[in-house]
């Protein structure tokens, strides 16, 4: 399975041609895409994305709980299968988001910033 790699919301080229990936990366690739996008943005694909952008607005009390379900929503279509799902606040009102996730008998972790 090969997937485009992204950067900063384009494609990351290598000598003028698109970099792929495959295997474990592709997942990873597609899991991040999915964490990241906001979800009800892409007006043929409401279901695509995630609602995390959404954590701010709650208490923090009601945060972690609210990060393992947007999580699920969010990677539901994908062939993996969510292990564990860490939120941890900052001061600054920002937080560091950890997913493990096992995919084929493989343990793979993502980590983003969400606000």
């Amino acid at each position: 399975m090969r997937e485009p790699i992204l950067q900063n919301g384009d494609y990351r080229l290598s000598g003028g041609n698109i970099q792929y990936a495959e295997g474990a990366e592709a997942i990873l690739e597609r899991v991040l895409f999915r964490l990241r996008a906001r979800r009800g943005r892409f007006p043929f694909c409401e279901e695509l994305g995630s609602r995390l952008w959404q954590l701010s607005s709650l208490s923090p009390g009601q945060r972690p709980s609210a990060a393992e379900q947007y999580v699920a929503e969010a990677l539901a279509d994908e062939p993996v299968r969510v292990e564990r799902v860490e939120l941890t606040q900052r001061a600054d009102d920002t937080a560091a988001l950890t997913v493990v996730l096992l995919w084929e008998d493989e343990t793979l972790t993502v980590t983003l910033e969400v606000q």
